[in-house]
């Protein structure tokens, strides 16, 4: 028709040039972009997944399997794995299931709380040897090669022989065993924390942000604490992880050697050393906690392993 309106032509061109574009998206953040760095590390997540099920599994396990670990049964004695005892029975007749629930507890309470001992004192020497300059950094690092050459199962067993009857008698049984073995292994585990954090903080110090805040009249505390001290984190929780895996193998060395939780407190190493005699003829005694030793170590370590490459940004995943 003569009076219908022509189509206008920039419709057409801006509607193909406009899909055309590039899409742009919003950066991800960094807690984002560092779990889907982590999702990449298929045997970190694996690892995860399995740390996360022995976690529930030892929580909630006296819901699940209630079961004295205490409880005597003669006539159950030494039994391999059956209906009703999946884990079998030790020389008494306790149910091993139930004590490897138990002994969970114990085992990872201790790894979780050595390890934060280490972190704390490794982080404040670090801190304070990678700020401070001349002597005082000399001195620091002095020490920490002195705790670096020392021999560390001979060390807490001694330590663990002359400190646990006084804290024990403070603490109770099984109170004193506990803090004396976390503080003992938290406090022989820091040096490796301290040169990292030193070593992070030398390399820090110098870089333009730390500048711009030094020039804006920033004290030292707020540089290390708002400024330097964040952006060192990274590797302190890998290195944190490691140090749980540690302290769960010194802690079952421990109690393997016999200086370490008490007969009734069934830890895994615990559960191992009482096994020992009876290895030829029930096997499964040591069989069950030593597997759960080398799982949660073996997750443990891979997750590290995920933390290292999701939190290094120059690592191209």
């Amino acid at each position: 028709m003569s009076g219908s309106i022509p189509a206008s032509p920039t419709v057409d061109a801006v509607g193909p040039a406009a899909a055309a574009a590039p899409r742009v998206t919003a950066p991800l953040s960094p807690t984002r972009e560092a779990w889907r760095r982590f999702r990449k590390h298929r045997l970190a997540v694996v690892s995860l997944v399995m740390l996360g099920l022995m976690v529930f599994g030892v929580v909630a396990g006296p819901l699940i399997w209630p079961v004295p670990i205490d409880a005597i049964d003669f006539s159950a004695m030494l039994q391999g794995s059956s209906w009703a005892h999946p884990c079998g029975t030790d020389n008494l007749g306790q149910d091993l299931l139930a004590r490897l629930i138990y002994g969970g507890r114990i085992s990872m309470a201790v790894g979780v709380a050595a390890m934060l001992v280490a972190v704390c004192v490794g982080v404040v020497v670090g801190a304070v040897a990678g700020t401070a300059s001349g002597r005082i950094d000399a001195a620091l690092m002095w020490i920490t090669d002195v705790f670096l050459s020392l021999p560390q199962i001979p060390l807490l067993l001694l330590l663990i022989y002359f400190f646990r009857p006084a804290l024990r008698a403070v603490l109770g049984e099984l109170g004193g065993v506990f803090v004396v073995i976390v503080v003992v292994i938290g406090g022989l585990r820091w040096m490796p924390l301290a040169r990292l954090v030193r070593a992070q903080f030398l390399s820090l110090r110098e870089k333009e942000f730390v500048e711009a805040a030094r020039a804006l009249g920033a004290s030292r505390m707020r540089l290390i604490v708002r400024h330097i001290l964040p952006n060192a984190l990274g590797p302190v929780l890998v290195a944190g992880t490691i140090e749980v895996a540690t302290a769960i193998i010194l802690e079952s060395t421990l109690s393997f050697l016999g200086l370490g939780f008490p007969l009734d407190v069934p830890s895994w190493g615990r559960m191992l050393f009482d096994s020992e005699d009876y290895l030829q003829i029930a096997p499964h005694w040591a069989l069950f906690p030593g597997m759960a030793i080398f799982l949660a170590v073996l997750s443990i370590n891979f997750i590290g392993d995920g933390l290292r490459d999701a939190l290094d940004p120059r690592r191209v995943i």
